[in-house]
C-alpha cells in the first residue's frame, strides 16, 4: 500500500489501537495476540495501529516490538492494514520506523519524542527526518510534547511527500480548526484524544469524521455502533450510548493517570479477552474499580 493509498483508508471508518498482550511475568504473548487480532478484524475497522499508545508502545523494548509488529503484519496480511507506532528520540524513531517497514507494515504512526521541549524548527526537523527514513506513509500524532502548529505542518507536507495524516490528540479547537483550514485535503485527519468517541460528533463538525477507538478492544460491536450512530447524525444513539456507556466509564478511567490504557486491558479482561497486566510506570484497575467497569460493560449485552 502506498501513501496515497493509505491515506485514502483512513480517511473512512473506524480505527483501533490493539492492546499489546503480555503473560504474568510481563512478557509479550504473540500466542494470545493472534486471537486477540483475528477476533477483532471481522468487527470491520478500516486499520489497525499496532504497538500505538493504547499498545503500550512507551514500555516495549527492540526486541517486543519486532515481534509486535511482526506478529501483527502476518495475522492480518489478508484482513486489515497495520500501522506501525514509532516514537522516542529521532533516530531511535527512524530504527522502529525502518524496522516496521522491513516487516511488512502499511504506515507509520510518529508518536511523541520523549521528554524534552522542542520549538517548532526541530520538530520538523525531527518528522522530516523519519519520513525521509521510509517510503512508507506517516502520520503525525500531535500530543504531548510534540505540539506542531499550522504553518509548520505546510512546510512538512511541501517538504515530505510520504507525510500523508494528522492525528489529533490535544483537543484544541482553535488549532485544529486552523490547521484544517490551511493544509484542506493534503492529510487524511483523524480525532486522537483519549476515549475518542465523546469528542467524536464535535471533530466531525470540525472536518475531522474518523477517530480511533480503543474500547474496540473490549466491546467492538457497541465502538461501530457508535461509530456509525456519529457517520448518520443518529443522535438518539449517540446519547443513549454516552449516557449509559461512556461518561461513566470516564469517571473510572480518570481516576488515576495512565488509566486509558489500563481500563482497556480491564475491559478486554472483563468480556474473555485477557491481554495481562500493563507494565510499568502505568498499574492495573483495582478490584473495586473492574468491577464497576464490568457492570457498565453488562448493560450493553454481548459483543
Amino acid at each position: 500500500m502506498n501513501p496515497a493509498e493509505l491515506k485514502k483508508t483512513m480517511s473512512a471508518g473506524l480505527l483501533s489501537f490493539p492492546i499489546t498482550d503480555f503473560d504474568a511475568a510481563g512478557d509479550f504473548c504473540a500466542a494470545t495476540y493472534v486471537k486477540r487480532l483475528e477476533w477483532l478484524m471481522p468487527y470491520g475497522a478500516t486499520v489497525l495501529f499496532a504497538a500505538g499508545g493504547t499498545g503500550e508502545f512507551f514500555s516495549l523494548t527492540a526486541q517486543d516490538y519486532s515481534a509486535v509488529i511482526r506478529t501483527a503484519v502476518t495475522t492480518c496480511r489478508d484482513g486489515v492494514p497495520i500501522i506501525a507506532g514509532a516514537g522516542g528520540p529521532t533516530r531511535q524513531a527512524i530504527a522502529f520506523a525502518q524496522e516496521a517497514e522491513r516487516l511488512g507494515a502499511q504506515g507509520i504512526l510518529l508518536l511523541p519524542h520523549y521528554l524534552t521541549e522542542a520549538g517548532q524548527e526541530g520538530l520538523a526537523a525531527h518528522v522530516e527526518a523519519v519520513c525521509r527514513s521510509v517510503k512508507l506513509g506517516v502520520i503525525i500524532y500531535n500530543r504531548g510534547a510534540c505540539r506542531l502548529q499550522a504553518d509548520t505542518l505546510v512546510k512538512l507536507a511541501e517538504r515530505c511527500p510520504n507525510l500523508i495524516g494528522f492525528k489529533d490528540g490535544i483537543g484544541e479547537i482553535e488549532l485544529m480548526v486552523t490547521i484544517r483550514r490551511k493544509l484542506g485535503d493534503r492529510f487524511a485527519y483523524l480525532g486522537g484524544l483519549p476515549t475518542a468517541e465523546v469528542y467524536a460528533a464535535a471533530y466531525r463538525a470540525l472536518g475531522v469524521p474518523v477517530y480511533s477507538s480503543a474500547v474496540f478492544n473490549f466491546i467492538p460491536k457497541t465502538a461501530m455502533e457508535f461509530y456509525h450512530a456519529v457517520a448518520t447524525d443518529d443522535h438518539a444513539t449517540m446519547g443513549r450510548l454516552l449516557d449509559t456507556f461512556f461518561l461513566p466509564y470516564l469517571e473510572i478511567r480518570n481516576r488515576k493517570p495512565g488509566y486509558a490504557v489500563s481500563i482497556i486491558k480491564a475491559g478486554a479482561r472483563i468480556v474473555g479477552r485477557d491481554a495481562g497486566p500493563v507494565r510499568p510506570p502505568l498499574v492495573d484497575l483495582s478490584a473495586e474499580e473492574s468491577a464497576r467497569l464490568a457492570a457498565l460493560i453488562n448493560v450493553l449485552g454481548p459483543q
